[in-house]
């Protein structure tokens, strides 16, 4: 048999195993929402979707992001998709969304966990022979470039990280030469929520913001400044109040999925060779390092870390889309 009977043939397994990846990406959405469950019953909260801005706002942006990208798709390479392949993409993108909003619950309890923000200190102080790296970026950004310039850029470079999370799961599926090979892509993402919460529950924490705040007074006030504050506001009325139908907490430094998904896209873009792509997020990543570090959300060791858990998803969700190593290149 020729090499590229070979393919289409592996081609035409994998097609007849749809249903087969879809059942283990609901086996982990599942299991992940039950271990939500148990968690709350723990600590007492119920399962929280705050002004529908952890699933319901979320599934309706991707449905129409969805919808969106189709018709940009076959605008541009007239394809036309399936009733099937429809139901498929939804239904993993569901059980994406169902993976999220387990992850935010779970993230917003580690409030009532002791934070160990001074051992990820000593950690970077360690790392950086006693000196301060979030000082050390400041001098170096500021000096060279401008106080306004780097501030007001990084804020708006760390703010988009939401739309660009949006973008990228449904243009992974839209885009995907198969709806199973765009959630190679998805079940990685799915699998980092679940390493990120295992690593803030490992070492909870707030970040040098939260905790050494005089470091970052001196900074040109942003869109971060009003966001950190209103975190930390959160955060106290949900220990003041658990039982609050809105008090919902949103920090976990430990590890930065911000810097953990940005290299997430960055490598599976690079995987699968869009070069334009991959210079893009080459920026971005960088970029997202940097104001993880210079706004205080992050300590140096929560960056090295988020790397780590990225690439561990990424194998994670190979395994569960292509459980036999199957790929078609």
């Amino acid at each position: 048999m020729s090499d590229m009977s070979n393919v289409d043939a592996a081609a035409t397994t994998a097609d007849g195993e749809n249903s087969r990846w879809l059942i283990r990406l609901w086996l982990l959405a599942v299991t992940f929402l039950l271990v939500a469950l148990a968690v709350s019953d723990q600590v007492g909260v119920p399962l929280r979707d705050p002004a529908g801005v952890v699933f319901r706002n979320r599934v309706a942006i991707s449905v129409l992001l969805f919808a969106g990208l189709c018709l940009v798709d076959w605008l541009v390479r007239r394809r036309t998709r399936t009733g099937r392949e429809i139901a498929l993409a939804l239904g993993g993108l569901l059980a994406y969304h169902v993976v999220y909003a387990a992850y935010r619950n779970l993230k917003s309890w580690t409030a009532f966990r002791t934070d160990r923000d001074d051992f990820l200190a000593r950690v970077d102080d360690r790392l950086f022979f006693g000196h301060d790296p979030a000082a050390l970026l400041h001098d170096l950004l500021h000096t060279f470039i401008g106080e306004q310039v780097v501030a007001q850029g990084l804020a708006y470079l760390y703010e988009s990280f939401a739309s660009l999370v949006a973008v990228a799961v449904v243009a992974s599926v839209v885009f995907a030469p198969r709806v199973r090979d765009g959630f190679v892509f998805i079940a990685s993402a799915m699998w980092l929520w679940v390493l990120g919460i295992c690593s803030y529950y490992l070492i909870p924490s707030l970040g040098p913001f939260a905790t050494a705040p005089a470091q970052f007074a001196l900074l040109p006030h942003t869109i971060i400044t009003a966001k950190q504050d209103t975190l930390l506001a959160d955060r106290a009325a949900l220990l003041a109040d658990p039982g609050a139908a809105d008090g919902f907490a949103a920090i976990s430094a430990f590890a930065s999925l911000h810097v953990a998904f940005t290299f997430l896209i960055l490598m599976t873009v690079r995987r699968h060779g869009r070069r334009w792509a991959t210079a893009l997020m080459s920026v971005v990543f960088a970029g997202t390092v940097l104001a993880t570090i210079y706004f205080g959300w992050h300590f140096v060791i929560d960056d090295v870390v988020g790397i780590v858990l990225a690439l561990a998803a990424l194998k994670l969700g190979e395994k569960t889309i292509h459980p036999r190593t199957l790929r078609i290149d």
